[in-house]
């Protein structure tokens, strides 16, 4: 017998709610895992869950798994033009749910504040204070901890404790307990006055009340919460900014009139304006008019790029100059924004090794501080303990445990970390990018494309001294070429008309094509020759054509009149940025090393004009993925940039594939990280920002193990308030995601130091 066709998978992605700390994570983890051939992974800060299943297994049995787990979980929205509406529900529904908490937060807090304020300042204790701060407690350990409590309730129905458990038996137990001295143990007396002190104590005999615990418990876990709730929806500011940069209508031009439509209806092909100020509503192609594009907001450019008929445009981009007609080439989920988005959620929805760790201790966290806490209460009463005591110490345990911080110390970093990646034109594919990132030593770079332009250019004019001038040597070579098919000729008329765009080219009449060596013709009564280099050069141009020959470049001779005027030195050039790209990589500690299909002399010329020592000419695509594979034996980690098919193997095969933004798909698709502007000073910055992004990870995962370690054996010998545990709980998980925001004013800085504005 044949074996069995392995099933296939597809990926489907979750909302689950009602999750609260990493135990929460790992619970969803675990309940869809028992699905055969079902793996997932939770992100907390997400709220996501991203879902590998077979198709055997249809969506809505993994919504019912993760409900059977005891949380809430919801199937991705509707596509297309259901999915705007469906967008604004969820904003208005998480809105409404952000109000909820906040009037919650209010309530509890005008409640506690007076129960706090009585019990911990003696002087202030008047007669029959005791009943009223009951009175104002009851309500916030019964309405503002019920969401504790039911979150608590629905764990023990499937056998689960998390740290709502945790608060809920704290705030249920210093309740009940002060219900029991008021009621039954001497506290109600109308005299009864009570100390307090930061470290718990016996009472020597005084009847104790723990009500400032059971209000301040769920007035600071509810604060931290709410601000903990905050900051993360800063960190997924970045995503949200790039979703807000998509139009919501455009004006359609049809039959020489305008149209406004909603951009749902906007086809393919179909033209639109784009007026001074207003963005780019897809991407289309320049018909008519000229303009300056901000592209800032969508890949990371920082200067305005100049754009006119046959350019290519970004939807989201803001038309800072004149007016556009524009014909969409992409629309919907196929467009550049649309994809950058896409990117970047699915890069949040991963996890570092390192947060996979926090999370397996997580899940056994919250049972073995519930043991802790019963040790703890067993051991002080066996020891001969007022009861009073033993219960502080057993409520300070239960509450100041908090695996909170561990589920958030990575999830929030790398929201963080990516969108703002996502703001600079570095689109990283998640943690394990992020982790490929640091420990980067060595890139493998190709040059057409990628250190160079790509196309051929005018690298240089030189003119002769004394002369017609370069101006007008290119003016007249630009209209003699516009005749001509040859890409040479092609590129001298482009760069005459970027050049001199005040000046339009002027006709040209008895043209004629010389095979093999040029072209000429008539100008304004002058006979202008474009010929391959022949015969006697001037003294003033030796230098020139010795600097194009150095750079591999192909010289041509302008001669007017038979009188040689100017040498045109023509080729693909070197990217401005690859210059401060390759020295900045070495700063990094990453050497650079060159693998080109093209010719030997032009490679050559590259490196050395970057300063790149290692150089591989005419590498097929299987030479690539063998340098590769021949550094990796040598334990190097290695990275490789490419914009093209032909890198695609090699991309695949690295530790990490770098995409150039303006390559083509299959190159992005094998891709681990895309750098969105074409622009490969953007790795530099995206090593940087990776060093950073996983020392702050590693700070957060410090402080939240630390935390426990420390405060949880104070709890346990009675050195901890429970309220000030509740307080210390929050500010832990608050400092993690705080720690973590810093990464969204993380700026890049030059070669020389310097942080760019």
């Amino acid at each position: 017998m044949g074996a069995e066709p392995a099933a296939v998978l597809v990926t489907t992605d979750l909302s689950v709610g009602g999750m609260t700390c990493a135990a929460c994570v790992k619970r969803v983890e675990k309940k869809l895992g028992k699905l055969d051939g079902v793996t997932a992974t939770v992100n907390l800060a997400t709220g996501r869950a991203r879902v590998s299943h077979p198709t055997e297994i249809s969506p809505a049995e993994l919504v019912a798994a993760v409900e059977k787990a005891g949380y809430e979980a919801a199937l991705p929205a509707p596509p297309k033009k259901e999915q705007r509406k469906e967008q604004r529900a969820d904003g208005d529904e998480e809105f409404e749910q952000a109000r909820q908490e906040r009037d919650r937060l209010l309530v509890t807090a005008l409640l506690a504040v007076p129960v706090l304020v009585l019990s911990m300042v003696p002087d202030l204790q008047f007669r029959n204070w005791q009943w009223l701060c009951f009175a104002l407690t009851a309500p916030v350990a019964v309405w503002g901890a019920w969401p504790f409590h039911v979150r608590a309730a629905r764990g023990l129905r499937h056998s689960a404790a998390t740290m709502d458990t945790l608060v809920s038996l704290g705030v249920a137990a210093s309740f009940c307990w002060s219900a029991y001295a008021l009621f039954l143990g001497g506290a109600g007396d109308p005299g009864m006055r009570m100390p307090f002190t930061l470290v718990p104590a016996a009472s020597d005999g005084v009847a104790h009340i723990y009500l400032e615990a059971a209000v301040g418990v769920p007035l600071f876990v509810l604060a931290g919460r709410f601000l903990e709730a905050r900051a993360r929806r800063g960190t997924g500011a970045a995503l949200r900014s790039l979703a807000h940069l998509a139009a919501k209508e455009v004006s359609v031009l049809e039959d020489g009139a305008e149209r406004l439509v909603p951009i749902e209806e906007l086809g393919l092909g179909q033209v639109f304006v784009v007026r001074p100020g207003e963005r780019i509503a897809t991407d289309g192609q320049v018909t008519e008019g000229s303009s300056a594009v901000d592209l800032a907001l969508v890949t990371g450019e920082s200067e305005p790029v100049e754009v006119g008929p046959g350019s290519s445009v970004v939807g989201g981009a803001v038309n800072s100059g004149g007016l556009l007609l524009v014909r969409a080439t992409a629309v919907g989920v196929d467009t550049q924004l649309a994809r950058i988005t896409r990117l970047v959620t699915e890069a949040q929805a991963g996890k570092a090794k390192v947060q996979r760790l926090a999370d397996s201790v997580a899940g056994v966290f919250v049972p073995v501080v519930m043991a802790l806490a019963v040790t703890t209460l067993g051991f002080w009463l066996g020891a001969g303990a007022d009861p009073q005591a033993a219960l502080t110490a057993c409520v300070a345990v239960l509450v100041v445990a908090c695996p909170c911080a561990l589920g958030l110390a990575t999830p929030t970093a790398l929201m963080a970390a990516t969108g703002r990646g996502a703001q600079l034109g570095v689109l990283v594919g998640g943690p394990q990018a992020l982790e490929g990132l640091r420990h980067l030593d060595t890139v493998v770079l190709d040059k057409t494309g990628t250190l160079t332009s790509g196309h051929t250019t005018v690298a240089r004019v030189a003119a002769v001294p004394d002369g017609l001038g370069k101006d007008a040597v290119l003016r007249l070579a630009g209209a003699v070429e516009h005749g001509s098919e040859h890409p040479l000729g092609r590129a001298i008329t482009a760069y005459a008309q970027r050049a001199l765009p005040e000046r339009a080219l002027p006709d040209v009449s008895e043209f004629d094509a010389l095979p093999g060596k040029g072209v000429r013709g008539r100008v304004e009564g002058r006979l202008v020759e474009v010929l391959a280099l022949d015969g006697e050069l001037p003294d003033a141009l030796t230098a020139a054509l010795a600097a194009a020959e150095a750079a591999a470049h192909t010289p041509v001779l302008v001669r007017v009149d038979g009188v040689t005027e100017a040498l045109i030195e023509i080729g693909d050039v070197v990217r401005p940025g690859s210059y401060r790209a390759v020295d900045r990589l070495r700063r990094l500690g990453v050497r650079p090393v060159l693998a080109t299909g093209d010719r030997e002399a032009p490679a050559r010329a590259v490196a050395s004009a970057l300063g790149i020592d290692e150089v591989h000419a005419r590498c097929s695509p299987e030479d690539k993925a063998y340098l590769v594979r021949e550094l990796q034996e040598q334990s190097h980690q290695v990275a490789v940039i490419g914009d093209g098919v032909n890198d695609a193997a090699a991309l695949a095969l690295a530790d990490l594939g770098i995409a150039m933004g303006t390559g083509t798909d299959v190159a992005i698709g094998a891709a681990d990280v895309t750098l969105v502007r074409g622009d490969i000073e953007a790795l530099a910055d995206a090593v940087r920002l990776a060093r950073r992004t996983l020392r702050t990870i590693r700070a957060n995962l410090v402080w939240a193990f630390g935390y426990n370690v420390v405060t949880v054996p104070l709890a346990m010998v009675g050195l901890l308030n429970p309220m000030l545990a509740a307080a210390a709980m929050s500010v832990s998980s608050v400092l993690v995601v705080a720690n973590s925001l810093r990464l969204r004013g993380w700026q890049p800085t030059t070669a020389a130091g310097r942080r760019t504005r």
